[in-house]
């Protein structure tokens, strides 16, 4: 039989390397899309880089961007993938605040252009979109597949456009459309402009004597924070179902910033309160204050659950960061 082939964009991200990782090991042809750059940006999978001119790579490069449609329709097509995962965005929820509209052409628009192409393919092309907890806003949690979407954000209002969109793509048309809303997951991958690996580089930089002082914002804020490199199981577990539908991915253990923090500074023998000060400009105009999701879908019908919670994380992350610390 030949290999399936798959299409991530956003593969050179947290989720997208993780992914080519585990779809590889699984015989998949994968191609991955890339944003043109003048700087290498393919660091997360350039262990897994394999020259074209070798015989029968089973990775694939392209330039390409969400906001060109007729790109990715073309691409598409060359490629005739079995399965899309869409998890490339603009995927910073305090930059979106800056990037309104920027925000909303690539994690809103885009995603439609991918689904036309589909639809214009006539082939039973499966599709992942990558959605967020930040759909639930201030909506009280336990938040589950039910629960009410209420955005507080640019970037998680281009996500609810979308969310709906996969989902009327599915009713409308029969495609095999799946949202994956997963909550916060983190690993030592995650861009180092992220809370959780801002802290963890912090702790590696202070204990080394690199850096005095950490800056956050809103240290009450909660969050359920999973391992990303388990949560990209649960993406590939969803499109095997013969049926599309939607899936809230988490641990299920919440956690807040502060919590998070002292337990990644204490991991290296240090106490949080003496490095740690607060700095207004890195609180959000509108806040989320908790997202605790509910898995219990995606373990009664994927038999998907998290094994690695928030305080495990911030140890094998500030692990991580030292290593690569002393490294430089």
């Amino acid at each position: 039989m030949a290999a399936k082939v798959a299409l991530i964009t956003g593969i050179t991200g947290q989720d997208g390397s993780y992914l080519a990782e585990f779809l590889l090991a699984k015989g998949y042809e994968v191609h991955g899309l890339i944003r043109r750059s003048s700087s290498f940006n393919t660091a997360r999978i350039d262990h897994i880089y394999q020259d074209p001119h070798e015989p029968n790579p089973k990775l694939h490069l392209h330039f390409g961007d969400l906001i060109d449609g007729v790109g990715l329709t073309n691409l598409i097509r060359e490629i005739s993938p079995d399965e899309i995962y869409n998890l490339g965005a603009q995927s910073h929820v305090m930059v979106s605040f800056s990037m309104p509209q920027y925000t909303a052409q690539v994690d809103g628009v885009g995603p439609v252009g991918i689904l036309e192409a589909i639809r214009a393919m006539g082939k039973d092309i499966k599709y992942y979109q990558a959605s967020t907890s930040e759909l639930y806003g201030s909506t009280p949690p336990p938040q589950n597949e039910e629960s009410k979407f209420h955005p507080r954000s640019p970037y998680a209002s281009a996500k609810l456009m979308a969310y709906w969109s996969a989902v009327n793509y599915r009713e409308a048309f029969g495609i095999h459309a799946t949202n994956g809303i997963l909550f916060n997951h983190e690993s030592p991958r995650r861009g180092e402009t992220f809370v959780t690996r801002k802290i963890t580089r912090a702790v590696a930089n202070i204990k080394n004597g690199k850096q005095r002082k950490l800056y956050l914002g809103n240290l009450d804020a909660i969050r359920d924070w999973g391992f990303a490199k388990e949560y990209v199981e649960s993406m590939w577990l969803m499109l095997q179902k013969p049926k599309a539908s939607d899936y809230v991915v988490a641990t299920g253990v919440g956690a807040t910033v502060k919590d998070f923090a002292e337990a990644a500074f204490s991991h290296a023998g240090l106490e949080w309160e003496k490095y740690v000060e607060i700095d207004k400009k890195y609180e959000r105009p509108t806040e989320v204050d908790a997202l605790i999701g509910d898995p219990s879908k995606a373990e009664r019908e994927l038999g998907w659950k998290a094994k690695t919670h928030w305080k495990e994380l911030a140890k094998l992350m500030v692990d991580a960061d030292s290593k690569l610390i002393e490294k430089i």
